[in-house]
């Protein structure tokens, strides 16, 4: 199979650069913003195993990065929905367990919403803080979602708004960093956008139905937009370094410290301390 290289005039374009060596070889890849934190990290803890794998990552969305996958663009892609009918010709791993978390400006003091209230949010059913007592405000919502390309925007619309479009009230844009941002700068917003960017400044999580949206809550599936980031391959002829690389992501210690260290949960990674005792025996 041949692949193209996407263009790297993305502004979402992801690469790790390494001294030219014999045999290096780069994996490309493209799709989700959510999952772009943490590949990041995990691209570089690889690259340490493997010095002669690295990776063009282009974060054009989930759905995106799919479609890319089946277009024989990119080699692999990160999603973060679960696989739908119109994947025809991919194969889903999943990689770790995430949280789609729902973020307001730090200025807002609500600090819980139940699911049925989010979803009136983003149909544009409830339109002013003050019909939520407890924000401290009584402006109007602004709403920031993704767009149709992202993962994110088929998962918040199946586990939200039970399959509803989002409402013309919503400024959808085109990655989990351009979300919070947004609701960084505006003490009127609410968006959504996945568990690493409860690390930026400006923002603060809401919990939904009196669950938190963090690590706990996540690993044990209680938080209501739990979910898996997934590895997307082409089920014909998948390229053997990515399949490595996906074995090393969902099995390495090192690999569970980085997505623990990235904000995200480890679903299968063992930990030091499990291997260690096993040693023992």
């Amino acid at each position: 199979m041949r692949f193209k290289r996407l263009g790297l005039s993305t502004a979402f374009a992801l690469t790790l650069i390494v001294p030219a060596s014999a045999g290096a070889k780069t994996l490309i890849g493209s799709g989700s913003s959510v999952a772009q934190p943490y590949l990041q990290a995990l691209f570089a803890g690889y690259h340490r195993v493997s010095p002669k794998i690295q990776f063009l990552y282009t974060a054009d969305g989930g759905n995106a990065g799919v479609k890319d996958v089946q277009a024989g663009r990119s080699q692999f892609a990160a999603q973060s929905r679960p696989p739908l009918p119109s994947d025809a010709g991919t194969t889903y791993v999943k990689l770790f367990l995430d949280g789609l978390c729902v973020y307001v400006n730090q200025q807002n003091k609500l600090a819980n919403l139940s699911l049925p209230e989010l979803s009136d949010v983003f149909t544009g059913v409830r339109t002013s803080w003050s019909q939520f007592p407890g924000s401290g405000l009584s402006t109007t919502i602004d709403a920031v979602g993704r767009d149709s390309t992202a993962g994110s925007f088929t998962f918040f619309t199946a586990a939200v708004l039970n399959g509803q479009t989002q409402g013309s009230n919503v400024n959808t844009l085109a990655s989990d960093g351009l979300v919070a941002n947004a609701i960084k700068q505006d003490p009127n917003s609410i968006g959504y956008a996945g568990l690493a960017r409860s690390k930026d400044p400006g923002i603060k999580r809401l919990s939904l139905g009196g669950v938190a949206c963090s690590p706990p809550f996540i690993k044990t599936l209680r938080y209501p937009l739990s979910r898996f980031l997934w590895l997307v391959l082409p089920t014909a002829s998948p390229d053997l370094d990515v399949q490595k690389f996906a074995d090393w992501v969902r099995t390495s210690v090192a690999a569970g410290e980085t997505i623990t260290k990235g904000g995200a949960v480890p679903a299968f990674n063992k930990s030091a301390k499990s291997k260690k005792k096993k040693k023992k025996h």
